[in-house]
């Protein structure tokens, strides 16, 4: 589950209400975009830069360069999530460009790690047999998927903004969001998390620069869950606990 700011109307003009509505949809646009070249980017398929292309550097270097790049995304993506970032933002703009200002500079630290990344090709792994390769891709693009997919199940609107930045052009304000538990979250808590994962390590060929990001961004998924759930409890209680409690965090039945 993921948690989304209201939006209180306000008596604001026309042209910046516009400008909200444009802004968020343009944050929104920019984020489809990212999501797409992800996409690519990982799998290495139609992008002009993937996770093994691009001019090489030496292995210390590579990893150096990586890491910051990781580390920037990270710090933005779970900073930018936490309650008191929000206050912190509702105290210089209008909550209803929060989410969409947090999806853009996610997006925006996202095209810097697919521009700067160095690749590191030495190879890992690499399938042979063309059915289990065959396997190996159509369950990286599963992953993709299911992150897509889980998204809708909760509010994928809200959850990238557009909700809000809607709400706010209409004068109206967004509802506190529910505690709710459709499809895929009745087996697991972060199926979000679970679909990322499964993109990120099934490929044929897995070369070090790939298994450093995979390895990396599957660490930082777990910081956070760990961060998130602590806002979820934060924010429904008992209510949140007995579900943790029932629920699998990502596999069912076991973890």
């Amino acid at each position: 589950m993921h948690t989304g700011p209201n939006s209180p109307a306000k008596a604001v003009s026309f042209t910046t209400r516009l400008l909200t509505l444009c802004y968020g949809g343009l944050a929104y646009l920019i984020f489809l975009g990212t999501f797409l070249y992800a996409v690519g980017f990982v799998s290495q398929y139609m992008v002009p830069k993937n996770i093994n292309t691009g001019p090489a550097s030496s292995l210390t270097t590579a990893l150096l360069i990586n890491l910051v790049l990781m580390s920037i995304f990270a710090v933005q993506h779970s900073g930018m999530a936490r309650q008191g970032f929000k206050r912190l933002f509702a105290r210089f703009a209008s909550p209803a460009i929060e989410r969409s200002t947090y999806v853009l500079l996610a997006s925006l630290t996202l095209i810097l790690l697919f521009w700067q990344w160095q690749p590191m090709p030495a190879v890992v792994w690499h399938i042979d047999n063309p059915v289990v390769a065959g396997i190996a891709t159509a369950g990286g693009f599963a992953g993709w998927l299911i992150v897509l997919y889980s998204t809708f199940l909760i509010s994928h609107f809200e959850l990238f903004g557009l909700t809000q930045v809607a709400a706010h052009f209409a004068g109206r304000m967004v509802e506190p969001m529910k505690f709710k538990t459709p499809g895929l979250y009745r087996l697991i808590r972060h199926p979000i998390y679970l679909g990322f994962i499964i993109a990120f390590w099934c490929t044929p060929t897995m070369t070090l620069g790939h298994l450093l990001f995979a390895a990396v961004t599957t660490a930082y998924i777990f910081v956070g869950i760990y961060l998130e759930e602590r806002d979820l409890v934060a924010m429904f209680g008992s209510e949140y606990r007995r579900y943790r409690e029932k629920v699998s965090m990502l596999v069912p039945g076991i973890f």
